[in-house]
């Protein structure tokens, strides 16, 4: 093999395309995505998944039928993934194609121009794409040194866009850039200009899609690197950084569900895996009393009541965030729509209609929409002033249920629901046997994956999309994994 051909192998340039999509996952909507108008989920981290995943797919042929240009596969990943998630995965993709037929025989009446089988067909382009994202991930991180890799340029991406996040944050607060200039800047690789009302967006396309990238992608390695102590980079002082810088972005996203999830996961996450290093801090905490330390311990109690004091000063600078306390709702209804949550309620009641009207088949893939508006709540009709917006004539807007479960239940009924969800099922379990390895990576990757899960769950609960990297990369990372630990057993030229 002549240099040329050495420079060229295919494990040179699997690794860049992947550090590349790991690079750009910050960028959901990019400007230049081959989409229609009305589809603002335009991952950037797709086009080198474009050309990775041929190449993968060729290192499956055997050596005699790899292109000479790349140096032969070398045998460094012979064989496709292999996970156990990837049979209730299966599954549910024939589960999901059964409904869909179904659903494209049902012939709902054609919505402002939109057919069934177009929207049938759109969202499997989505699934596509999510697919990429997960068996990429499960290919690319076999070992240890794959996932190290894989982190670094994640952790990458995301210091990346802690810094176009504080270009926003000077220009919004300290007025050094002009906003127009700012904007323009953003709108050279983005749907979306910056937002109005002075939130940070970083590379996503709204605050709310930022604090969604941090809660279920970068978090959780940053939080299980603080608890199991494990550093990923030659700088030992990157990843808490990263953390603070993680902490202070979600604070600048304003972003209500990206808060609370976050809050949640991580007092889950503490309960189920971290009960040791709880342990060990509190006994630390309490020992301080006994010497001279308790002059340090009283200034943490301090420090923490001020923190939590200041953070809720700087967010209830924002009426709707206050208005979770200050509300004078008479009911949950109330409640809901003084909180502008109003739309998104009505359109998971309209799809839930649908899911009612189907419950084994679901209507298909991506056909909820023809069947929400007939089945939205009297109160939403009259004081959402969303909905008013969605049912004018003049509107080309296409409803979703914002929800990722409930569009599961409406789309794919009950078979494809619990097909789903019993992926997800073997994830966790995947999860929590890396959390039992005695490894400290293996430890690390067990907490990460658990905050993931639980994450994921409150993420889903307000988005519904299949092609957003979010739902894939770290479960096919664990995923890929997983096949490791099971297959490190057998013959090296097996693995």
């Amino acid at each position: 093999m002549n240099a040329a051909s050495r420079l060229l192998s295919l494990d040179k340039i699997v690794r860049v395309l992947w550090a590349v999509a790991l690079l750009c996952l910050p960028v959901t909507s990019f400007r230049y995505f081959p989409a229609g108008d009305g589809t603002y989920v335009r991952p950037l981290a797709f086009f080198p998944l474009v050309l990775l995943l041929p190449i993968l797919l060729i290192q499956l042929l055997p050596p005699s039928f790899s292109p000479p240009i790349f140096g032969g596969n070398g045998g460094r990943r012979r064989g496709g993934p292999r996970a156990g998630s990837l049979t209730p995965l299966t599954a549910f993709l024939f589960a999901a194609l059964a409904a869909s037929l179904i659903g494209v025989l049902f012939a709902p009446v054609a919505l402002r121009g939109q057919q069934v089988f177009g929207r049938v067909l759109r969202a499997w382009v989505t699934v596509f794409m999510g697919l990429c994202f997960f068996i990429a991930a499960i290919w690319m991180n076999r070992d240890e040194n794959d996932l190290r890799f894989t982190i670094r340029w994640m952790l990458a991406g995301f210091a990346l866009d802690v810094l176009w996040s504080g270009l926003q944050g000077a220009t919004f607060y300290l007025h050094i850039f002009p906003k127009s200039l700012v904007t323009q800047w953003q709108r050279a690789f983005s749907l979306r200009e910056l937002v109005r009302t002075n939130r940070i967006s970083g590379m996503a396309y709204e605050p709310s899609w930022l604090a969604g990238q941090i809660s279920t992608i970068y978090l959780p390695w940053l939080f299980a690197s603080l608890l199991t102590r494990v550093r990923v980079t030659r700088f030992k002082w990157l990843e808490p950084m990263l953390l603070v810088c993680a902490a202070l972005l979600l604070l600048a996203t304003f972003s209500r569900g990206g808060l609370l999830t976050v809050g949640a996961t991580v007092i889950l996450t503490l309960l189920l895996a971290g009960r040791a290093q709880i342990a060990a801090a509190w006994n630390w905490f309490l020992s301080g009393f006994r010497g001279r330390g308790w002059i340090w311990r009283v200034g943490i109690i301090g420090l923490v009541i001020a923190v939590m004091a200041g953070v809720m000063l700087f967010l209830g600078q924002k009426g709707y965030i206050s208005r979770l306390f200050n509300t004078q709702a008479a009911n949950l209804t109330d409640f809901i729509i003084q909180n502008s949550a109003g739309a998104r309620a009505a359109y998971v009641w309209g799809a839930m209609g649908a899911y009612q009207d189907h419950p084994l088949t679901g209507v298909g893939l991506g056909a909820s929409g023809f069947y929400i508006y007939n089945h939205l709540p009297d109160w939403a009709l009259t004081v959402v002033p969303e909905i008013a917006r969605q049912l004018s004539p003049d509107t080309a807007l296409y409803p979703n249920p914002k929800n990722l479960f409930v569009r599961l239940l409406a789309e794919t009924g009950l078979i494809g629901f619990f097909l789903f969800v019993a992926f997800l099922f073997s994830l966790l379990a995947d999860a929590i046997a890396a959390l039992q390895q005695k490894s400290a990576l293996w430890q690390y990757l067990g907490i990460a994956s658990i905050f993931t899960w639980i994450a994921l769950i409150f993420y889903n609960m307000t988005q519904d999309s299949f092609a957003i990297p979010n739902l894939w990369i770290n479960l096919g990372i664990l995923a890929g994994m997983s096949v490791f630990t099971v297959q490190s057993n057998k013959p090296a030229e097996d693995v």
